[in-house]
C-alpha cells in the first residue's frame, strides 16, 4: 500500500467523465482526479450522441425547460432541482463555449437546435451532429491537462471511502495492481451509473456503480435505486465481445427520431409515437420484440439520403454492420441506458456522509424523478459539477490524519456474468416480485465483499418495494401508478437485514 505525501489533504474526485472534469476545472484549489482508464477512455459522457438540453431557443424558456422536466419524471422530481438546474442551463452551455467545446451553429450563426422525445421546444444544443459527447469531453480534457493544479491518476479506479469518527478520513484507489490510499477529508464521487449491470447496454464496461457501492459502505444514503432508463433504440446488432465486461450497444440518438424517423416491425407498419416519453417507447419495443416481432427505426424519408451528413456516428456504426441508413431501416432494441437514482445529495452534491459529495449519474439530486428528460444529463453532470467545486472552495477541510493500515479490499467473490444475468433479468423492462425475489435472494450472499452484488441486490430490493409502476420502474403485477408519489431511501444498514431474511443461507452483516 502507497500514500502519495503530496496528495494528502487535496479533494479526490472520483471518475474522469464529464461530472467529474467539470468538477475539477471549476474549483480553484488543487484536486487529485481518479481516472480508471485514460482520460475520456471508457467515459459514459464521451459516448453522448444527442447533446445537452438549454433553453437557448428564441420560443423556449427555462420555465417551459422545468415544466417538460417535470412531466418526465412523473411526480418524483425535486422542483427545487429542477429549477435551480434548468435555470443554470443556458450559462452552462455558455461556460462550455468558454472553455473551447464548438457547437454545432446554422449558416446565419444562431445554435442549431434539435428536439428529443417529450420537449416541447427544439433545445438540444449538439456537436457534430451526434458527437457532442465527444467534443465536450476533448475540450474539458485539453483543460484538464493544461491546469497544473489538477493531478491526474490515470488507471486509477476508487475502492472505498474511509470514514472515521463520522466523516471522510481518505481514500482508498486500485492502481496497477496495488492500492494507493490518500488521506483527504474531501472526496467526490463521480463514477457514472449502473447500466453495465445489465447484458444489453449502452454504457461502457466500467459502469458498474462502484461509486454507489463506496457510498453505501460508507453509509450514504442511497435514493430511488430502482429507477433505470431504458433507451428504445440501440442498434439491434452484436457488439464485439470485450472481456469479462457487457460489451456496450451503439446507442441510434433520440434525435434520430425528433428528426422524423419513424418505429415499424418487419411488416413496415408503424406501433408506437416515436416521440413519447422514453419508458413509454421502451416497453412499446419490448412488447413488440415479445410478440415475435422485429423493430426498425426508418429514417428513409427523414434524412432525404443524407443521414450520414446529420448523424455520422451512427452512421459510421451501422455500415461497420452492413446497414446504410439511407437505404436500410436500422434494426433497434431497448437496452439499460441511464439510471435516475443513486447516492442521495442535495444542490451543492452533499451526501449523508460529510465530506463525501456526489454529481453526474452516480447522484440523486431529484432532476430526473423516475424518467430522465432526453439530454438532461449532460445538462446536469456540468452544472452540479460546478455546484459541488463552489461548494469545496467554500468549505474549510480540516488538515488530514495518517490512515490506519488497512487489508486491501477483497476480490469479487460472484461471477460478473452472473450478475448481469440476474439485474437482467429481474431488474430489466418488465419487473415483478417472484423475479426481483428471487435475484435479491441469490446475490444476498456476496453482497459484504462483491460491489457488483450490492449494487444489483440494492436495485432489486427497492424495485421489491416499490408496488407500483412509475417512469423507468415498470411491474406488471403492479401495473399501476399509485396515487401518491413517494421517494425511496435506502442505506446499506437497512439494506442487509432485508436480505439476510431472503438469503438461503445466513451471511455476516459486516460492511
Amino acid at each position: 500500500m502507497t500514500g502519495p505525501a503530496a496528495l494528502a489533504g487535496r479533494p479526490v474526485v472520483a471518475g474522469a467523465g464529464l461530472a467529474g472534469l467539470a468538477t475539477a476545472l471549476l474549483m480553484d484549489r488543487p484536486c487529485v482526479v481518479l481516472s480508471p482508464a485514460p482520460l475520456a477512455a471508457d467515459a459514459a459522457s464521451t459516448l453522448a450522441q444527442g447533446g445537452i438540453a438549454a433553453a437557448i431557443g428564441p420560443d423556449d424558456t427555462p420555465a417551459l425547460h422545468a415544466r417538460d422536466t417535470l412531466a418526465a419524471g412523473a411526480g418524483l422530481c425535486d422542483p427545487a432541482a429542477v429549477e435551480a438546474i434548468t435555470r443554470a442551463a443556458p450559462d452552462a452551455i455558455a461556460a462550455l463555449a468558454g472553455l473551447g467545446a464548438v457547437f454545432d451553429r446554422r449558416p446565419d450563426g444562431t445554435p442549431d437546435l434539435h428536439l428529443e422525445a417529450a420537449h416541447s421546444r427544439p433545445r438540444i444544443a449538439h456537436a457534430h451532429g451526434d458527437g457532442t459527447g465527444a467534443e465536450i469531453m476533448r475540450a474539458l480534457v485539453a483543460r484538464v491537462r493544461a491546469t497544473p493544479r489538477i493531478t491526474v491518476l490515470d488507471h486509477a479506479a476508487l475502492r472505498r471511502v474511509i470514514v472515521a469518527d463520522g466523516q471522510v478520513a481518505g481514500v482508498l484507489a486500485e492502481r496497477a495492481g496495488g492500492t494507493v490510499a490518500i488521506p483527504t477529508a474531501a472526496c467526490v464521487i463521480a463514477t457514472g451509473g449502473v447500466g453495465a449491470l445489465f447484458p444489453t447496454t449502452t454504457s461502457p464496461p466500467g459502469g458498474l456503480g462502484s461509486g454507489l457501492a463506496c457510498a453505501a459502505r460508507a453509509g450514504a444514503t442511497l435514493r430511488d435505486m430502482e429507477f433505470v432508463q431504458f433507451h428504445p433504440t440501440a442498434l439491434d446488432a452484436t457488439p464485439p465481445a470485450r472481456g469479462a465486461g457487457a460489451a456496450p450497444r451503439v446507442l441510434v440518438s433520440e434525435a434520430v427520431r425528433g428528426a422524423g424517423a419513424v418505429l415499424v416491425d418487419e411488416t413496415g407498419d408503424r406501433f408506437t409515437d416515436e416521440l413519447a416519453p422514453r419508458d413509454v417507447v421502451a416497453r412499446a419495443i419490448q412488447a413488440h420484440l415479445a410478440a415475435g416481432h422485429r423493430v426498425f427505426l426508418d429514417a428513409r424519408a427523414a434524412t432525404h439520403g443524407h443521414f450520414a451528413r446529420h448523424f455520422p456516428g451512427i452512421a459510421r456504426a451501422c455500415l461497420a454492420h452492413g446497414i446504410d441508413p439511407d437505404r436500410d431501416p436500422i434494426p433497434v432494441r431497448p437496452a439499460a441506458h441511464y439510471h435516475m437514482g443513486g447516492i442521495e445529495t442535495d444542490l451543492r452534491g452533499r451526501t449523508s456522509v460529510p465530506g463525501l459529495w456526489a454529481c453526474g449519474e452516480a447522484a440523486s439530486t431529484g432532476l430526473h424523478g423516475a424518467n430522465r428528460l432526453a439530454s438532461n444529463s449532460l445538462l446536469e453532470a456540468f452544472v452540479c459539477g460546478g455546484f459541488v467545486a463552489r461548494d469545496l472552495d467554500a468549505t474549510s477541510l480540516p488538515v488530514p490524519r495518517p490512515l490506519p493500515a488497512r487489508d486491501t479490499p477483497q476480490p469479487q467473490a460472484a461471477d460478473p456474468a452472473d450478475v448481469r444475468l440476474l439485474v437482467g433479468r429481474a431488474a430489466g423492462i418488465l419487473r415483478t416480485a417472484d423475479g426481483l425475489r428471487r435475484a435479491a435472494r441469490a446475490l444476498a450472499p456476496h453482497v459484504p465483499h462483491d460491489d457488483q452484488a450490492l449494487v444489483g441486490a440494492l436495485l432489486c430490493l427497492t424495485a421489491l418495494e416499490r408496488r407500483e409502476s412509475r417512469g423507468g420502474h415498470y411491474r406488471t403485477d403492479y401495473p399501476d401508478t399509485a396515487p401518491d408519489a413517494v421517494t425511496g431511501r435506502i442505506t446499506l444498514a437497512r439494506a442487509l437485514p432485508a436480505l439476510a431474511a431472503l438469503a438461503p443461507v445466513p451471511f455476516l452483516l459486516e460492511h
